[in-house]
């Protein structure tokens, strides 16, 4: 079994958008069919934001595979950051901005969703998704800073280096996955 998670494709738009609900761009659409062309899958599970599940849908459709729309896949909620252009961010809160990207665990963004609900939710979604698989290869549909952060807990590096893993648009990247178990 694998999990491979797909970044959203291109939207337009030039700022933390988090759970803001974008389309995609013409862009967009071209780069998520052109990643997927050549892979197969068993099932699909996306994000419910549209510049993921708009995709999924169309993907399962035409391959005629199971869907599942998971909200615990929703990106990170960026509270009063969200929808800002980070150019802004940079020249009004630079020194937040620069102390978020080092440590988002201590330094989240005002108002923002806290770390440890967004690995918890994430965390459960992914666990789900590793248990419902049986073996299949799975492909999820969801946003950069969620794989940023799958990416991490997976391959055992601490969450501060979130900032310097590149997730391109319509970027796939394979996930090793354990689920945690309570002691």
């Amino acid at each position: 079994m694998s999990i491979d998670l797909l970044r959203h494709g291109d939207t337009g738009q030039r700022s933390y958008r988090g759970q803001l609900d974008d389309p995609l761009s013409e862009l967009g659409w071209a780069q998520l069919r052109a990643a997927v062309a050549q892979r197969a899958w068993a099932m699909v599970v996306s994000s419910p934001l549209r510049r993921c599940a708009d995709f999924a849908r169309e993907l399962a459709a035409a391959r005629e595979l199971p869907l599942r729309i998971d909200p615990r896949l929703a990106e990170y909620h960026f509270g009063a950051w969200q929808g800002v252009p980070i150019e802004t961010l940079a020249e009004t809160q630079g020194e937040a901005l620069a102390k978020f990207w080092a440590d988002p665990v201590a330094h989240p963004p005002p108002q923002a969703e806290t770390f440890a609900q967004f690995h918890a939710r994430l965390g459960a979604a992914l666990d789900d998704v590793a248990a419902e698989a049986h073996g299949r290869d799975v492909l999820v549909v969801t946003h950069g800073g969620a794989i940023r952060l799958l990416r991490c807990r997976a391959e055992g590096r601490d969450f501060g280096e979130m900032a310097n893993i590149e997730v391109p648009h319509a970027s796939l990247h394979r996930l090793p996955w354990r689920a945690e178990v309570d002691a």
